[in-house]
């Protein structure tokens, strides 16, 4: 069966997802060590699978027994990419389908995939990709710059979107609205007045200038405090170390297209 889906462009580059796969192993370091050789796939990896291999070793940190697969459309991308492979990491070809994987996968990642795509694709393809998830298993969808500085992914379970997270390294923070850019193709022709997400990136841009006075200390301190301000009137997710490893995640109905 030919694998649903389109060839991305192919571009990847060392450490451009580390931000999401350090959120993941996170959020979901103890369902991957508790499960009897979690699956972890990265759907997508390009025209080199780097980001599929460091994400193993940040798997394989906390669960030594996690298996992960990459998956890509491209029959030339895939057998270039079997010299990576090594116990517990391999490469085939699939797309949306996810190679037949139902049910069966812990951990789901499919970055700057969808962004390629008409937004009126993205239901469906969300619901191939949540078909692949066991019980407990989670899917990020989303868009990263190339070097991996903004990322920004929406997390689902089995029955939909859970959260919308927004990372960025410190270095790229000012202003931090600038990372609607990377906003994924769910929300980022939404990102216009009287859309929710509109008004998340405004008011932390306001937070933001209001915490100027503490650029001295350096932008951390900046924008931790940005963020408890923020999270007074939003319902920040983890709005206590968050901020300072430079995330904000809100529930996804609060940033929902209306």
């Amino acid at each position: 069966m030919r694998p649903v889906g389109d060839i991305t462009r192919g571009t990847t580059a060392p450490n451009r997802l580390r931000r999401v796969d350090r959120w993941m192993v996170r959020r979901l370091g103890s369902v991957l060590r508790a499960t009897p050789e979690p699956l972890v796939v990265d759907l997508g990896f390009g025209a080199l699978p780097l980001t599929t291999a460091e994400t193993f070793d940040r798997v394989r940190a906390v669960a030594p027994g996690a298996r992960v697969l990459g998956l890509e459309i491209d029959p030339e991308r895939v057998a270039a990419a079997q010299s990576w492979a090594r116990p517990g990491l391999s490469f085939a070809r699939g797309g949306f389908e996810l190679a037949g994987l139902t049910g069966r996968i812990t951990a789901l990642r499919a970055f700057n995939v969808l962004r390629q795509y008409p937004e009126e694709a993205v239901p469906e393809a969300w619901a191939q990709l949540r078909a692949g998830l066991t019980a407990d298993g989670l899917l990020l969808e989303g868009t990263s710059n190339e070097i991996g500085q903004r990322a920004v992914w929406v997390t689902l379970d089995r029955n939909g979107p859970l959260t919308l997270t927004l990372s960025w390294a410190m270095a790229q923070v000012d202003p931090p609205s600038a990372i609607a850019e990377r906003l994924p193709k769910v929300l980022i022709h939404h990102n216009v007045p009287g859309q929710p997400v509109h008004a998340l990136l405004q008011e932390l841009d306001m937070a933001w200038h209001t915490h100027a006075h503490l650029a001295t200390w350096g932008r951390r301190q900046r924008f931790a405090a940005a963020g408890r301000t923020l999270a007074a009137r939003w319902p920040v997710v983890d709005a206590r170390h968050g901020p300072r490893r430079g995330e904000l995640t809100v529930p996804w109905e609060t940033v929902a297209p209306v």
